[in-house]
């Protein structure tokens, strides 16, 4: 569907198109696949072990681990609960049925054991080394499977609010549009109350109101993002009304209603998918920026915003990585977007050949 497009082949060939579509492919596979490629596969990437938190990237730490994890389905969309017991060694012997572990305890001379009998219970144990790619953070989970567990976040927050301011931009421009008079005045009053506010003052009011949580800030991002959109859509019906064919349909007897969303609503496809576009990566920021301060997802939820939150201290000292490492990631993530919408407004320009 897609290859047949003219607009995407068009998109394929612009250079900055072309880049933007490729990142984003990659963070869409690496949301779908979730679980099943991070090396964390407990539910949120939240396996905590303090004894290697802040390890730096690349380094590889042994384990003695005891138990099973789930590999049911669910478990590849929500993660499994911990139902393995891993413990930080830097050597281990067996004497009959009892491990003696020496502890890993950072790059210290000091040795500190300890014994573990093996029963029933925990007899298959395993010794298995893990490298740590991008590090662990303060509280010893493995940095690279929250950053790619925070991916669904981020794209599940720009689906969303699109959708939905979309939704109530697309349907209140048509009104004020179409209708013009009263209903035209009520929509563009509204739009003007909401237009004259600082947007990220305004999702964090309406998060107040609705609460924290996962839904609750994919709708206050939604319904603080429809105005542009409102605004777009009204200008360009003020234009279509006027059309021929409008006014043939008005003549048939056509209800302004099938006018609006049967022949007036599919000539804003184009402005609407760029409009789309460019605010799938403003979401992305707003859900950044929300969390950041506190008002996104709740822990232990991985969120790009709030792990920079928590560790942006550590930028003067030799763990910056934990908060620079989410940032290029959203930075990425954005450009990518926004290369896409230049790519679309060259290819939807009539003018560029």
């Amino acid at each position: 569907m897609f290859k047949k497009s003219p607009v995407f082949r068009k998109i394929i060939k612009h250079p900055l198109g072309l880049t933007g579509v490729v990142i984003i492919a990659l963070f869409v596979i690496i949301s779908i696949l979730g679980y099943s490629i991070t090396p964390d596969k407990t539910s949120n990437a939240n396996a905590i072990n303090l004894p290697i938190a802040l390890l730096k990237p690349g380094e590889t730490i042994q384990f003695f681990e005891t138990g099973t994890q789930s590999n049911s389905f669910f478990s590849f969309i929500n993660g499994s609960p911990q139902g393995t017991n891993s413990i930080a060694i830097k050597n281990y012997k067996l004497i009959k049925d009892t491990a003696i572990l020496d502890l890993y305890n950072g790059h210290m001379d000091e040795h500190l054991y300890e014994k573990v009998v093996l029963t029933a219970e925990n007899k298959n144990y395993k010794i298995k080394n893990c490298t740590f790619w991008l590090g662990t953070d303060g509280l010893g989970r493995d940095l690279l499977s929250r950053l790619f567990i925070g991916t669904r976040i981020s794209l599940s927050v720009g689906i969303v609010s699109v959708i939905l301011s979309l939704l109530i931009g697309t349907l209140l421009g048509l009104m004020a549009g179409y209708f013009r008079g009263i209903a035209d005045y009520i929509i563009s009053w509204i739009m003007n109350v909401i237009w004259s506010l600082p947007t990220m003052l305004l999702v964090v009011a309406i998060s107040f109101a609705l609460g924290k949580g996962f839904w609750q800030i994919f709708i206050a991002i939604g319904l603080s993002s429809w105005v542009e959109v409102a605004r777009v859509v009204r200008g360009q019906v003020f234009s279509i009304r006027e059309k021929e064919y409008i006014q043939a349909a008005k003549v048939l007897g056509y209800g302004s209603w099938r006018i609006m969303f049967r022949h007036i609503l599919p000539n804003l496809k184009s402005s609407l998918i760029v409009l789309a576009v460019a605010n799938f990566g403003s979401a992305i920021l707003l859900e950044s920026g929300l969390s950041f301060l506190g008002l996104g997802v709740a822990p232990p939820t991985p969120s790009w915003g709030m792990m920079i939150k928590e560790y942006y201290a550590y930028i003067m000292f030799d763990s910056a990585y934990l908060a620079i490492i989410p940032g290029i990631a959203i930075m990425v993530l954005v450009m990518a977007f926004n290369f896409i919408g230049i790519a679309l407004r060259d290819a939807l320009d009539i003018n560029i050949k």
